[in-house]
């Protein structure tokens, strides 16, 4: 039996002669938490809705239990969908919503209680059973999809940007209590979402996504801190990204100086990407820099500081919890390790 529930497999999907996804090969696991995560029209909805059988794919193959499912409609899959907008029934009350899905099963009303109850208790909104849901706050209207989407107990939820309509302090409340009811109930889930923060914050796996094509694939962590490309370090977090040229194993040239670095493996003098995280930026005397600048801006952000420092025509990006004075003129040093180097992205963008 493959350890995998679900498997996309050389996915392609047109539109009107428009290629909108281009060889999606992705694997998703049994009890995962899953995050699609691009900026908009990358494509995740798409490949999120040829999974719940709402799109069929141009080519390729979709495989449920390594069983294939490319023509097989939503209701026949043990999937169901939360969406951004709701969709809730406003002439009916929040117990009424929640048990829809049921009804149409024709379970017996006590189960039909039983279970709607449950998924009150893990939504943390037990005593709303008589609530209209126009009552509801957007929070707890989000609360009641999830808990109709999770009654029939799929084994697979799909949840398409659902926390987009809330404000920030909600957002992250929900991020937290999305992930508790995912362990708790073992389901998969399968998440979209252009909020990096999310997808960091719930996910086992992230899949980056851009131009219709997987970038890469890996923990929140292995991600964040070894991005595939540019794009994917730019997306995932904030990067200082430069032109670099690779001399050979564990030297590179970039910022008009060689640095010792990390990598090995790319041909002489290759053309590279340099990606240098901010908070991997020491703030030095200049005489200790391995490059200095002059402090041009300083922004306090609760938990640092963000300042630019102008070297020359690099601006570099620097995050410290010790403030400089703007004006101020200092150096810059950073670890072997924290030196990033890939392959250029342009042609697989042009190829995009």
């Amino acid at each position: 039996m493959s350890e995998y529930l679900i498997r996309l497999e050389n996915v392609h999907k047109d539109y009107g002669g428009k290629q909108v996804l281009k060889s999606i090969n992705l694997s998703v696991r049994d009890k995962e938490f899953v995050t699609l995560l691009g900026p908009s029209g990358c494509g995740k909805t798409t490949t999120l809705r040829i999974i719940g059988g709402f799109e069929t794919p141009t080519a390729g193959v979709v495989y449920f239990d390594e069983k294939k499912c490319n023509d097989v409609p939503p209701h026949k899959r043990q999937v169901n969908t939360v969406f951004q907008r709701y969709a809730l029934f406003p002439h009916l009350d929040v117990f009424e919503n929640i048990a829809f899905g049921l009804r149409i099963r024709k379970m017996p009303e006590k189960e039909i209680n039983e279970n709607v109850s449950k998924m009150l208790r893990l939504v943390n909104l037990s005593g709303y059973e008589k609530r209209t849901v126009t009552s509801l706050s957007g929070g707890e209207q989000q609360r009641i999809a999830i808990a109709r989407a999770l009654v029939n107990r799929p084994r697979v939820l799909l949840l398409d940007e659902p926390l987009g309509a809330l404000d920030l302090k909600l957002r992250k409340e929900m991020q937290t209590e999305l992930k508790q009811i995912q362990t708790q109930l073992g389901i998969t889930f399968i998440y979209v979402t252009h909020d990096q923060e999310e997808a960091l914050t719930m996910s086992d796996t992230v899949v980056v996504m851009n131009r219709g094509r997987i970038q890469q694939v890996g923990t929140p962590i292995g991600i964040y801190n070894e991005p595939i490309n540019a794009f994917v370090a730019d997306f995932i977090g904030e990067s200082n990204i430069l032109d670099g040229v690779m001399n050979e194993d564990l030297v590179c040239t970039f910022a008009g100086r060689t640095f010792e670095c990390t990598d090995r493996g790319f041909e002489k003098d290759e053309n590279v990407d340099v990606v240098i995280r901010p908070e991997d930026l020491k703030m030095v005397p200049p005489e200790e820099g391995m490059v200095q600048g002059v402090v041009e801006s300083i922004v306090f952000k609760g938990v640092h500081y963000e300042m630019t420092v102008r070297s020359g025509e690099i601006v570099w990006l620097v995050h410290s919890t010790i403030p400089e004075v703007c004006g101020t003129f200092v150096g810059l040093k950073v670890a072997p390790f924290d030196i990033h180097i890939m392959r250029k992205s342009e042609a697989a963008d042009e190829e995009n």
